[in-house]
């Protein structure tokens, strides 16, 4: 639990943008992580595996701004999610990851890219969940930025997604 709890808080120092100290807690948690033996049922909630902390970094790498940092988790959360035979074993992760390249291409100006990469990532059908709406909301931030403020398919489909039935944003 105390892992988990390293990841929150690198989390909310991202959010503040405190940088120094994201990586201080992250690396406490990597730290306690790597003493803990690999869990047995790692699909339980409450157990933090290194599949997860690979997520929770990422997410925290990409609020604070850490572009190569987040891609590259976000690189293996995606390989993490899907087996060998194609089967997306983690498909909210794989979305949140995948929004995040979505994140860092805007970032680099490649706006056409970003709003493509979004628009595929939120394709995939559970997209109700609120830390995912943010993620997008995130990416219609920076797709807007990048493009003079003006709105995209990505933004018109967010729009969309916010004012569904079964959006908890």
């Amino acid at each position: 639990m105390a892992v988990q709890l390293y990841g929150q808080q690198a989390k909310a120092y991202a959010r503040m943008g405190m940088r120094e100290q994201v990586h201080e807690a992250l690396e406490r948690g990597s730290a306690l992580l790597d003493k803990l033996p690999y869990p047995e049922r790692p699909d339980n909630h409450f157990v933090v595996d290194p599949d997860k902390w690979d997520f929770y970094a990422m997410d925290t790498y990409r609020i604070v701004g850490e572009d190569a940092l987040a891609e590259r988790n976000a690189r293996e959360v995606i390989r993490r999610s899907t087996n060998a035979d194609g089967f997306v074993s983690s498909p909210m992760r794989k979305t949140e990851a995948e929004l995040t390249l979505a994140v860092i291409a805007a970032r680099r100006g490649d706006i056409d890219e970003a709003s493509t990469l979004g628009i595929a990532a939120l394709g995939g059908g559970r997209r109700s969940r609120p830390s995912l709406l943010m993620v997008a909301s995130e990416l219609d931030h920076e797709i807007r930025k990048g493009a003079g403020g003006a709105r995209t398919d990505f933004s018109d489909l967010l729009a969309d997604l916010k004012q569904a039935p079964d959006a908890q944003a």
